[in-house]
């Protein structure tokens, strides 16, 4: 299971089109695909393309870091990995033993919680005698689970690319089978969804906290997109780690989890995408037989507070053991707004290829960085979001240095027009990626969610090419001019500590 918290922010957000491939003719996807809407509310996709004897399955939820409680970060990451826990039926010898531990280990783990959060003034005695009762209760539910019975299922009858994703706008479960077990994927995630068990949690949750330090908090590009967010984002949730807090995590109860599942988790905020060799009668009656009997459930919406407009830069150092970096982050709309569209073709004039601007001016002409990239819609797309540009000074070059070589460049396209091959140049290659990112019915599966589930209608994926095709100069250069300027950045220095 991976967190979703991308770096180079969903390139693949926007560079997707039904796939071509040799030998395999495109073709218009909504002549293919059947959507159709079960009483509970779940959408569900389905697209016949055989390139292959399988299918890949795509479920995603419309809920994902910035959907979380003060207080109770990283709940929607932790949900993710209880959610392959199994059910009342599946990773279980004994449930109605297990469910009796299973109310007496939260008994229990809750007032040792309760012991630890008093810090110094905690009863050490008590704590000792607390965690010595969990961890014998724990040892008692364990001898009844039978351990990744889920994985193991899906295994043995021939799965692949089995993962889970959580990030700041939605979470995101996949997995590839042979075309003869659509109705194994059915039986197994109808139940998933329906009577999920949230076994091992104390255990899982010193997993995910040691995940975190071991992942985050000891890599510095991780550390300085945390930093460069915390400061960008002041009110609003973006600003906040999509693997949440260790403060909140260390502390959070196997009752937060059920609570959010059943706020958030609800079949009309989800998305099933079916891609390939799927016959769709055959998986529409399956899927009314296997889904329809689940509580369609009430969908929370709630409040998320809006990011005031930003009146002036905003500077930031993290000081770390590494070699120096440096993140500007610039706040932009989101999709569908046309300087979203805008931004997209300037990541690539940017920084994409050895001839693209930032490349040339910092790396080849004059040498100033090791590398730069700029990518558009950090850290997620449901929101208005950041444009950033990173960069690795060389060893002696200064990250002020570096810092002033971007914002020339920037200077140059908000002043001059942007040369029509230049715009060319980066049209093709947004089509070259828009085909290569679809050669496979799994990354077609994810996306048809990701746009049903973001944007409320898969067509945006087919969209895409004309609305990019559409872009002028004149508009890149006029998001350029409103949204790169000074007053609008966050700056992020990772400052090498000494020894």
């Amino acid at each position: 299971m991976k967190i979703f918290i991308p770096l180079i922010v969903m390139a693949a957000c926007l560079l997707l089109q039904p796939a071509t491939r040799p030998g395999v003719h495109a073709f218009p996807l909504g002549e293919h695909l059947e959507q159709f809407q079960l009483p509970n509310g779940l959408t569900v996709l389905l697209l016949e393309r055989r390139i292959s004897p399988t299918i890949s399955f795509t479920m995603s939820f419309r809920t994902g870091a910035v959907d979380e409680d003060t207080g109770a970060t990283g709940v929607a990451h932790m949900l993710e990995h209880m959610l392959f826990k199994g059910t009342r039926t599946i990773g279980t010898r004994d449930y109605k033993a297990e469910k009796k531990l299973l109310e007496r280990i939260d008994a229990v783990a809750i007032q040792l919680d309760d012991e630890r959060r008093k810090g110094s003034a905690g009863d050490a005695a008590r704590i000792e005698a607390l965690a010595r009762d969990l961890t014998g209760l724990q040892e008692q539910a364990n001898a009844l689970i039978v351990e990744n019975e889920f994985d193991t299922i899906y295994t043995r009858n021939g799965a692949e690319g089995m993962n889970a994703r959580t990030g700041y706008d939605m979470t995101t479960y996949t997995v590839s089978l042979p075309a003869n077990r659509l109705e194994l994927w059915l039986r197994l995630e109808s139940e998933r969804f329906a009577e999920p068990v949230f076994r091992q949690y104390y255990a899982e949750r010193d997993v995910v906290i040691e995940e975190m330090r071991q992942s985050y908090e000891t890599q510095p590009d991780r550390l300085l997109a945390t930093q460069l967010l915390t400061t960008a984002f002041q009110a609003h949730p973006y600003g906040r780690p999509a693997i949440g807090w260790e403060a909140d995590i260390k502390f959070l109860p196997r009752a937060a989890c059920e609570d959010f599942f059943k706020r958030r988790y609800c079949l009309a905020n989800a998305v099933v995408a079916v891609v390939g060799a799927v016959d769709i009668q055959e998986a529409s009656r399956l899927f009314d037989r296997y889904f329809t009997s689940i509580s369609a459930g009430s969908v929370e919406k709630p409040f998320i507070t809006q990011e005031p407009p930003q009146r002036g830069e905003r500077r930031t150092e993290l000081h770390f053991e590494a070699e120096p970096q440096l993140m500007i982050g610039f706040h932009k709309p989101s999709c569908p707004d046309r300087a979203d569209y805008a931004f997209e073709l300037l990541g690539a004039i940017l920084s994409s290829g050895r001839t693209s601007r930032l490349y040339q001016s910092l790396v080849m002409d004059r040498p100033m960085a090791a590398s730069v990239d700029a990518f558009n819609g950090f850290p997620g797309s449901r929101y208005p979001n950041l444009f950033v540009i990173k960069a690795a000074p060389l060893k002696g070059v200064a990250c002020s240095d570096v810092e002033k070589g971007i914002y020339a460049e920037i200077d140059k396209l908000a002043r001059m027009p942007l040369p029509a091959e230049e715009l060319a140049k980066a049209k093709k290659q947004f089509r070259a990626d828009f085909v290569r990112n679809l050669d496979s019915n799994r990354m077609l599966s994810r996306m048809l969610a990701y746009y049903q589930v973001l944007c409320g209608d898969w067509r945006y994926l087919e969209k895409n090419l004309k609305i990019i095709e559409s872009i002028s100069a004149q508009e890149i250069q006029s998001a350029i001019q409103k949204y790169l300027v000074s007053s609008n950045r966050t700056v992020a220095v990772l400052v090498k500590e000494k020894k």
